[in-house]
């Protein structure tokens, strides 16, 4: 586990900070912007779970937020470089997973007969904009993708945790009876 000795180091003063393996690189470049997101939304998430949750998803989002740390290293580390540190990386266990609670949220939820609108209760709400942090997220490393070489399961993992907070704040609503708005095609 990595340790902080000093919160500032005045070394990002001029626009560049370090990537894992050393490298000294632009605050907005792809990289950073990449794993920059995934903090975001790591962050976005903890809101969520601040203003208090079902517990099934209180369970679930603690793992979720610890698997955004490992996706972030993932990121924050050139490939080359991975085979030099022992870093904690997204695995197909933890797609998998995500699979699994995607279907049981489902079977708990019923099919989706038409869009519904973000909202409805106070962590639903907050589910939806983890939900659209994630896509931007997915966005942000498909760009890097383009530019040089990621971790395999990084896309994946990310694809499919958009589609669990969908379900999940789906899920929040029904445990708080919150109502799920429609899109009304025809406004």
């Amino acid at each position: 586990m990595p340790r902080l000795t000093s919160i500032y180091t005045r070394k990002g003063d001029d626009g560049e900070t370090s990537l894992g393996g050393g490298q000294r690189v632009p605050k907005d470049s792809a990289r950073v912007a990449a794993y920059g997101t995934v903090d975001e939304l790591n962050s976005v998430i903890g809101v969520a779970v601040a203003h208090g949750l079902s517990s099934r998803l209180m369970e679930m989002l603690p793992v979720i937020q610890n698997e955004l740390f490992h996706l972030g290293s993932d990121l924050a580390f050139r490939e080359e470089d991975k085979r030099a540190y022992r870093l904690p990386q997204i695995e197909e266990r933890h797609v998998a997973q995500l699979e699994q609670w995607i279907d049981e949220l489902i079977e708990a939820t019923g099919s989706l007969k038409n869009f519904i609108l973000p909202g409805g209760s106070i962590g639903a709400a907050h589910l939806h904009v983890a939900r659209t942090t994630c896509r931007r997220a997915e966005r942000d490393v498909l760009t890097l993708a383009r530019e040089e070489p990621i971790g395999g399961l990084v896309m994946p993992y990310l694809n499919r945790l958009s589609d669990l907070l969908f379900m999940m704040a789906r899920y929040e609503n029904q445990q708080h009876d919150g109502p799920e708005a429609l899109w009304n095609s025809r406004i």
